[in-house]
């Protein structure tokens, strides 16, 4: 019988797709692995109607999978970046970060417009503190409304007209594979700075010991790891730590790595 992993993912489509992405990069490292991905809802998942901020924070989607691993019923926690806190508890630690994915966000409508092209009173969805104050430094015009669920669940709002636009992740747009089926514009990094991590995601593994007590699995993280996505998440975390920034904050912080010959160059931006 072969080796084998359990990996915890939040039960949504999008996080269930990033969990299939480690799985597919563990598999090609370790062609005989079986990787289990195990659904567990977090509480961030069951106050899909509450905020955030004053439910508790980024932490609500990691707590029950945390409570996993430290119960040993899963080996890794698959993560998306952002979603994580800026510091980590002392007995959990990263042990892996794949290439990042499209760190910007996108304005989903229905006819494709630019931010400052919404007339005024459009209605604009998104919880992320940062994401309406950068909309409505864009466009005071707005009416920005608080939208939580999942990613199909926020574009059919502005399907059905509910909403005109929603503010979301171009990671989560691609990784489920909705570019092709809704009309939207990225949003430049020079007027829509990211979130830290965002785009990234996070594989998180106990502190006291090997993932799944192999080297074996310990040296296949390191291979699914990609260097130039765990310098700028890293750098990005540490700044988010040093401000105390929390999900309440209305902060983005990108980090990009320019490799130019023999030198490294990195721009950080903050809104």
């Amino acid at each position: 019988m072969g080796a084998s992993l359990k990996l915890g993912s939040r039960p949504s489509a999008l996080a269930l797709a990033q969990a299939a992405i480690v799985q597919g990069l563990l598999r090609k490292i370790i062609p005989d692995l079986a990787v289990e991905i195990v659904p567990i809802r977090t509480s961030g998942d069951r106050l899909a109607s509450a905020s955030l901020a004053e439910a508790g924070g980024k932490g609500l989607f990691v707590k029950e999978l945390e409570q996993a691993l430290e119960r040993r019923e899963i080996d890794l926690a698959v993560h998306s970046m952002k979603d994580l806190p800026a510091a980590l508890r002392a007995q959990f630690r990263i042990a892996a970060v794949p290439a990042r994915e499209d760190p910007r966000d996108a304005l989903v409508s229905r006819m494709g417009v630019t931010i400052v092209e919404l007339a005024a009173g459009a209605r604009v969805g998104t919880s992320s503190a940062r994401r309406r104050l950068l909309a409505l430094r864009r466009n005071p015009r707005l009416e920005v409304s608080a939208l939580r669920g999942n990613v199909d669940g926020r574009l059919k709002r502005v399907e059905d007209g509910a909403l005109d636009a929603i503010i979301i992740a171009m990671a989560g747009l691609k990784r489920l594979g909705r570019v092709s089926t809704v009309k939207f514009r990225e949003l430049e990094v020079d007027d829509f700075v990211p979130a830290g991590g965002q785009g990234a995601l996070c594989v998180e593994a106990l502190a006291d010991g090997k993932a799944g007590g192999s080297s074996e699995f310990e040296h296949a993280l390191a291979a699914i790891t990609d260097g130039r996505a765990r310098y700028e998440t890293s750098a990005e975390r540490s700044f988010l730590a040093t401000i105390g920034a929390s999900c309440a904050t209305p902060v983005g912080v990108q980090r990009e790595l320019r490799i130019a010959g023999d030198c490294m160059h990195a721009n950080r931006g903050c809104a």
